[in-house]
């Protein structure tokens, strides 16, 4: 058996709305509608599918809340002009920029929160693998 990567995931969101402002017009995802009454984001070869609290799709996990994840997105842009353009939309920067151990070496990292809670990790890979902290 042989994992490729990660094809898409599932946020459980309280408000709809609020999600696709925060994902979209602060990360640059793209919104979709599909199937009957759903929705997802894409970025590259991703997507994340967002299910409302309460109206979730079968199957689903054994106790979906929102709130509870905690990912990371990578990014080639650069970390100040996200900064910025979270900010001006309200969503305050939690940490960083840090340094951080991604699943191929070293990142430099943005730690925000979604309008769910969610713990949102934007990082650029680096070159030099020295110094990780986590």
């Amino acid at each position: 058996m042989s994992i490729l990567g990660l094809d898409h995931l599932v946020l459980t969101v309280r408000d709809l709305a609020a999600t696709r402002r925060f994902y979209v017009d602060g990360l640059g995802l793209h919104h979709e509608r599909f199937g009957e009454g759903r929705h997802a984001l894409h970025f590259g070869d991703q997507k994340i599918n967002l299910h409302e609290v309460g109206r979730e799709f079968a199957p689903r996990a054994a106790k979906p809340v929102p709130g509870s994840a905690d990912f990371c997105l990578l990014t080639t842009a650069p970390l100040e002009a996200i900064a910025a353009r979270m900010a001006a939309l309200g969503y305050p920067l939690l940490e960083g920029p840090v340094v951080r151990s991604g699943a191929t070496g070293a990142l430099c990292s943005l730690y925000f929160r979604d309008p769910d809670g969610n713990l949102v990790e934007i990082a650029r890979r680096l070159e030099n693998r020295d110094n990780i902290t986590q």
